[in-house]
């Protein structure tokens, strides 16, 4: 779900610049000069579905870390790898691994009773990969820019089609230990996709009374949001617990806009927020 993207790019940012930031002092030892692991669990307030207008509460866990040299990162439903480590003293990095995630959008939780009439959707489990570029020290000598993109395939045969994204994120310490991300992402569908999440069938509209709809491919959203992550003992740099507020907004597109599901029964404007902590070892 889109919700969960958010959340994702929330995790994400915590914590690569920090590594880079002790270069522009004296050197110290940090729990991310090594292997580390972050784990976390927030509340998150947003739709029951992507186009819905019915918001509920959700629990969400994540894992972020670095084993063996292989950097983990968030994803909507599930992780990336990335196996191209960046050096302590890195001015550019790069990032390329594969992607995996889980896919519930109308698999439960479906608050619309016309909505529901459609039937419930099967869960999908979507695979492929990631590349990024990242630039540190824009501004500040703490900070970052990413530029990096995701492309998926549904290899459980529930919608059975293919997402790529692009996304753009700033993330930057104000203090030792406050820290801000910004980021800005879209989403693109193809027609298998469009047609699973956002078609009316002539079969579906006699059991919904909605208008039948063929949704085709196309850029299905756009969204940003905001991170604010604050580290109890005052020092991002060492680990322990941390705390976190996020909130966004995204805005759907094209037929995942126009579709009866979200024109007539939903919103296309989307939104959530969310706080939770997380413990870094």
């Amino acid at each position: 779900m889109r919700r969960t993207i958010l959340l994702a790019a929330a995790f994400a940012a915590l914590t690569p610049t920090l590594v880079h930031a002790q270069n522009d002092g004296p050197q110290t030892d940090t729990v991310f000069d090594g292997d580390y692991l972050t784990v976390g669990v927030g509340g998150f307030y947003g739709p029951s579905y992507e186009g819905s207008d019915d918001y509920v509460l959700f629990p969400a866990p994540v894992i972020q870390g670095r084993l063996l040299g292989v950097a983990i990162t968030p994803r909507p439903g599930g992780i990336a790898l990335d196996f191209i480590p960046d050096a302590k003293d890195a001015k550019v990095g790069f990032s390329l691994g594969p992607v995996a995630n889980i896919r519930r959008d109308r698999v439960s939780k479906i608050k619309d009773p016309v909505v529901k009439r459609l039937g419930k959707l099967e869960t999908a489990v979507e695979v492929g990969g990631n590349a990024g570029v990242t630039v540190y020290d824009v501004v500040t000598g703490y900070d970052s820019l990413t530029v990096s993109a995701d492309a998926r395939w549904d290899v459980a045969g529930a919608h059975k089609g293919m997402l790529w994204g692009p996304s753009i994120s700033y993330f930057t310490p104000v203090s030792k230990g406050v820290a801000v991300n910004l980021a800005i992402s879209a989403e693109h569908m193809d027609r298998d996709y469009a047609d699973y999440y956002f078609t009316v069938s002539p079969t579906g509209a006699v059991a919904s009374a909605l208008p039948t709809f063929q949704a085709k491919g196309g850029w299905k959203n756009v969204g940003v949001n905001a991170l604010v992550g604050v580290d109890f003992d005052g020092d991002l740099t060492n680990g322990g617990l941390a705390g976190f507020v996020t909130g966004g907004y995204t805005k759907l597109l094209g037929d995942a806009k126009r579709t009866p599901l979200t024109s007539i029964r939903g919103d296309a404007d989307q939104w959530l927020v969310g706080a939770g902590l997380a413990f870094t070892f």
